[in-house]
């Protein structure tokens, strides 16, 4: 796991620990030194510490007029025993918020599972961003699986026609386009 490095394709356009909203401003990285884990295995120094014990995220883009972020994930996702989806919305989601930002592309392509626990924190962030939405870019199949059997996907956008499996070539605006385009077909 520990060469598996966050998408650094987009940094010419934005790095969070430059950015003073962010909650990584100012944060440091090594390239050389090893210290996060998930369980038994070294990650790469790129990735951000959210306080999950087994999550980990990558702010990889942010428009600030637009509203919007595009945040990579890694791990595992658990609310069941360590509730991450309450710490990732009260030291992270909420941060963003109040910064106007109220639509979330969040990819998850090396999230390997996810463990449900009630809905509350999804339709709380839900709630808090009338006018946008959530959505999940490249889960895997078994972790979309599991939001639909804890009903979760109700407050997010997901699924075969969101993801964009070159997503990589693209510019985070375009990336933001496909994902509002299909958005924008399901209201109708």
């Amino acid at each position: 796991m520990h060469t598996i490095e966050p998408y650094y394709n987009w940094r010419g356009l934005y790095i969070a620990s430059e950015d003073p909203y962010s909650p990584f401003y100012g944060t440091v990285y090594s390239e050389f030194q090893y210290s996060d884990k998930i369980y038994n295995y070294y990650i790469h120094p790129q990735w951000d510490d959210v306080n999950c014990q087994a999550l980990f995220l990558k702010v990889l883009y942010v428009d600030y007029d637009k509203g919007f972020t595009i945040i990579e994930f890694i791990g595992e996702w658990n609310d069941c025993i360590d509730n991450d989806i309450m710490k990732l919305k009260r030291d992270f989601i909420d941060l963003m918020i109040d910064n106007g930002i109220d639509k979330f592309i969040l990819i998850g392509e090396n999230v390997l599972n996810f463990h449900a626990s009630d809905d509350c924190y999804y339709e709380e962030w839900f709630d808090d961003v009338p006018d946008g939405w959530i959505c999940l870019l490249n889960f895997r199949e078994h972790v979309i699986e599991e939001f639909a059997d804890a009903q979760i996907d109700q407050y997010l956008l997901c699924g075969k026609d969101v993801d964009q499996p070159n997503w990589r070539t693209m510019h985070p605006n375009g990336l933001f386009e496909q994902v509002r385009k299909v958005f924008n077909k399901r209201l109708v």
